[in-house]
């Protein structure tokens, strides 16, 4: 029986290289057809995913700087101000939708060029707003923070959505602290949001994808951290990623055009991939698995698709998280060949 080779990748995000036009002239050469998504690579300050939006929280006059540094970041956290109530708190523009007009137009003259395909979606990657208030801010206040900046995430939504031909768009949520917490696992600089159940997570995922319109695409990127290019936990085997997607597949009511799983480098044993036999996605929605790796190659890609493919009958290939920190655009480059020579094209 001939090996199972995909067809399509899924580039999750931050993409190492120096403008948005260069992403595109570089991604669509060399991926073509197999891809259904291109994001514009989160060039500049979003290279840095979430952290990008510390000077906003910074500037915002309902909150003030503690003198407490977040573990990791250095980020110092910040409070409500003095006097300030928690329905007072608002934020104004958060970025992203702009960020997400202007690349729109750089896609645009992409495809009608064809440098890339002409069916390919525009990919907007958005961070869930409890892994950005997380990151910014002291956990007493975290609660009442995150409501302002989640209603300001559903404007930001509505407005790239206003902008961008729907039958164009793709939103994929990050789904990072939320997936962390789930796993369970401890590590340093873990969350201490030890008060949101597994329920309560799965709310805020079901109230955030509300947020997009029907016919734009909606996707799920399940994460255990980028920082300096390693995750901040390992997962021990796929089942915590199953039961999240499994609990996400119920939950959401929007249809899911993809769900995103990361797999470490040095994981092509059966026994990481057995708990996919229990995965149940709805009818329509792809799987991606994070099995591409820029250090060892195809022969490690090719082992970790041959181990997947014994429990999953189809999937596509991508890396386990953005390839932008901490990584040269050389290497992002040889990153990129490597899901060519993984996969063929459609």
């Amino acid at each position: 029986m001939n090996a199972f080779v995909p067809q399509h990748v899924h580039l999750v995000g931050s993409i190492g290289l120096d403008s948005v036009p260069d992403v595109f002239r570089t991604v669509g050469p060399l991926l073509g057809r197999r891809l259904r998504r291109v994001p514009d690579g989160e060039v500049g300050g979003r290279r840095q995913w979430v952290s990008w939006q510390y000077p906003l929280f910074r500037a915002n006059a309902f909150l003030v700087a503690t003198d407490v540094a977040k573990p990791r970041t250095g980020f110092l956290e910040l409070r409500l101000a003095d006097g300030v109530r928690a329905d007072e708190i608002e934020f104004g523009e958060l970025g992203y939708a702009r960020e997400a007009r202007a690349s729109f137009i750089d896609f645009t003259r992409a495809q009608q060029s064809g440098v890339l395909p002409a069916d390919a979606r525009f990919q907007v990657c958005l961070p869930t707003p409890f892994a950005v208030v997380g990151t910014c801010c002291a956990v007493k206040d975290s609660p009442a923070i995150e409501q302002a900046y989640e209603r300001a995430m559903a404007a930001e939504v509505a407005h790239l959505c206003a902008e961008i031909p729907h039958d164009k768009l793709c939103i994929q949520w990050d789904v990072c602290s939320e997936m962390v917490l789930w796993d369970g696992q401890d590590y340093p600089g873990r969350s201490r949001r030890t008060d949101v159940s597994n329920q309560e997570l799965l709310a805020r995922m079901v109230r955030i994808c509300e947020f997009v319109p029907a016919d734009v695409e909606l996707g799920i990127h399940l994460c255990y951290g980028d920082l300096d290019a390693k995750h901040f936990v390992e997962p021990r085997d796929a089942a915590k990623m199953v039961e999240f997607a499994n609990a996400l597949a119920g939950a959401i009511t929007h249809p899911l055009a993809y769900i995103h799983m990361p797999v470490p480098i040095e994981r092509d044993d059966d026994a990481f991939f057995a708990p996919l036999d229990q995965l149940k996605l709805p009818p329509g929605t792809e799987l991606y698995l994070g099995v591409v790796h820029g250090k060892d190659g195809v022969e490690g890609t090719r082992k970790r698709i041959a181990a997947a493919s014994k429990h999953v009958p189809g999937f596509g290939v991508a890396c386990e998280c953005g390839i932008a920190r901490a990584r040269r655009p050389d290497l992002v480059k040889s990153i990129l060949q490597v899901h060519a020579a993984s996969t063929r094209e459609p």
